[in-house]
């Protein structure tokens, strides 16, 4: 019997402060580009969502027009981690408070899903929504509590100060 091999989906959701083609958030759009040019080199990286602009910023997720949805697969947590918290990315991401409104619900989940499967904007919708309801489980975890594919014991893992979602 062969053993199924797994890779990594993930999907971040932020609500804007304002819209996309306004001064506030130029920065933020400016950047794009170049962090998912940064994205597609990284070491792991198998795949993102995005539309035929380039990125995903106008694709609709949870029936909210101020959402946007940012979803790619990777090798593995290892993988995603290196490129999070790295370079251009992890600028970016400090600086999230710029763009985005500040969120109590968990706007990040992470799943297995079998090597050569691509996840759907509604995949990522119900995952998300476990996580918001469940915590962390097999389903739909985060980096800080996440499971090996296929297995229920959770692991425990780093997620520099100030740089995660605020839901365990």
């Amino acid at each position: 019997m062969t053993e199924t091999a797994y890779e990594l989906a993930q999907v971040n959701i932020a609500r804007l402060k304002a819209p996309l083609d306004t001064p506030l958030l130029k920065d933020f759009v400016d950047h794009l580009d170049p962090v998912n040019a940064d994205a597609d080199a990284a070491d792991g990286f198998v795949w993102r969502l995005q539309s035929e602009e380039g990125d995903a910023t106008a694709i609709p997720v949870l029936g909210d027009p101020w959402l946007i949805i940012n979803m790619s697969v990777w090798r593995d947590t290892d993988t995603l981690t290196a490129f999070m918290y790295q370079g251009r990315h992890r600028e970016m991401l400090g600086r999230r408070r710029e763009w985005f409104e500040r969120v109590e619900e968990a706007m990040t989940a992470l799943w297995w899903v079998p090597e050569g499967h691509r996840p759907t904007v509604a995949d990522a919708e119900s995952r998300l929504l476990h996580l918001r309801t469940h915590g962390p489980t097999p389903y739909a975890f985060t980096l800080r509590t996440s499971f090996p594919p296929g297995g229920a014991e959770s692991r425990i893992g780093e997620v520099p100060e100030g740089m995660g979602c605020s839901v365990i």
